[in-house]
């Protein structure tokens, strides 16, 4: 399939689907009970249709932007049409959009639909989590690349990039993964979403917000000025799914359309650290075999000390679910005198149990992932010329 094909089916899809919201008015299937009161029943009001269309025409336009951000990575290497399109991801998804629908907090809607049947994620909320994985699946991270509008803002501050050490690069690679699971661990249990309290750039977007929160994001600008797309490469819990899924993709931008001649140019100007080095001297096995033995040890180790220290604070995470706000409320009115409602009481300890089963869940996959990263350090990796990073490069 051509890549023109390609964008003209995905416009297509885009016209089908705005063809088929419905905007009839809704009617009532049973007249409602004739009952001899002075009871006024409320007047039923439709929720616009323009609503609900243009939650449709934001996955349109991710759609489109997406096959962009691929043609332009992979068919056409347009840094000038990448460099475009991230300004008006940037524009629309950003400063239009105010953020939001956003495929990074998506995960705690997904996550809570996957655990609680009563909760319906809509369709829009479930398109914009899919697609860039999806797209990353086929092209690479080319969300990351040209649609983010949270890395295209921190491009636009990058001025002169530092290079990282790679021990602190590998340090810091890690808090993403925490992050994720921190934030899939109050999101069943209905605490709360993290993602979006705490999201750095939807205040700047919106030039509104919680002032911790906006000092946050103007630090991490700040920073950005030297160190590339610092919430990206150290924060961003979307960036962990983006990052495994486009391992599997067989295209991926290449670092020159031709043959390498190892100047080393794009190891020293690439701003991600997202280029890998020819390997050296493959080193002893007994050393690799020591390295992995020890990563396979701090596993179970970590799980439990993490488990431990997650479920000790299951007290203090119940005071931020709604219920513990309810019960506050409850006890601060002088007129309570009976104490809390019985049913109350039963959904708080439920709720505090839940924390303490998922804490150990959480506590295995902290461990893992520390283990895992000290193992994937300990391998060789063979490469005979430098090669863009498959999993923490854009595309």
């Amino acid at each position: 399939m051509t890549w023109y094909r390609f964008i003209s089916r995905s416009i297509l899809m885009v016209v089908v689907l705005l063809s088929t919201v419905d905007s009839a008015l809704g009617e009532q299937r049973f007249p409602p009970p004739d009952f001899d009161t002075e009871y006024v029943y409320p007047v039923h009001v439709d929720p616009p249709a323009r609503g609900v269309a243009l939650g449709y025409l934001d996955l349109g336009v991710l759609l489109v932007t997406l096959s962009l951000a691929a043609y332009f990575a992979l068919k056409s290497r347009s840094r000038k049409g990448m460099a475009w399109l991230s300004l008006f991801s940037l524009l629309y998804f950003g400063f239009y959009r105010l953020g939001c629908v956003c495929a990074i907090g998506a995960i705690q809607n997904v996550a809570l639909a996957l655990v609680d049947p009563a909760y319906g994620i809509p369709l829009v909320v479930l398109g914009f989590f899919l697609l860039p994985l999806v797209f990353a699946m086929f092209f690479g991270r080319v969300f990351c690349a040209g649609v983010c509008p949270l890395g295209a803002i921190q491009d636009l501050v990058l001025i002169r990039p530092k290079r990282l050490p790679r021990w602190l690069e590998q340090g810091l690679g890690v808090l993403p993964y925490f992050y994720l699971g921190f934030a899939v661990f109050f999101a069943v249990t209905g605490t709360r979403f993290l993602i979006c309290e705490y999201d750095p750039f939807v205040g700047i977007f919106r030039l509104d917000g919680p002032f911790g929160v906006m000092l946050f994001g103007v630090g991490l600008l700040v920073l950005g000025t030297v160190v590339g797309r610092p919430y990206c490469r150290f924060l961003c819990p979307y960036s962990v799914l983006l990052r495994h899924l486009s391992r599997l993709s067989n295209r991926h931008l290449t670092i020159t359309p031709t043959d390498c001649i190892q100047c080393r140019l794009c190891a020293e100007e690439c701003p991600f650290g997202a280029i890998d080095e020819p390997s050296g001297h493959a080193p002893s096995a007994g050393g690799v075999r020591k390295q992995v033995g020890l990563a396979l040890i701090l596993v179970p180790v970590l799980t439990l000390l993490f488990g431990w220290v997650i479920t000790r604070m299951s007290g203090h995470f119940v005071s931020w679910h709604p219920l513990a706000a309810v019960a506050r409320e409850i006890l601060a009115d002088p007129a309570q005198i009976a104490g809390l409602p019985e049913d109350l009481v039963t959904d708080l300890t439920l709720v505090g149990s839940r924390f303490r089963v998922l804490g150990w869940w959480l506590g295995a996959f902290l461990a893992l992932v520390i283990g895992g990263r000290l193992i994937r350090i300990s391998l060789f990796r063979v490469r005979t010329d430098f090669e863009g990073d498959r999993a923490g490069g854009v595309s």
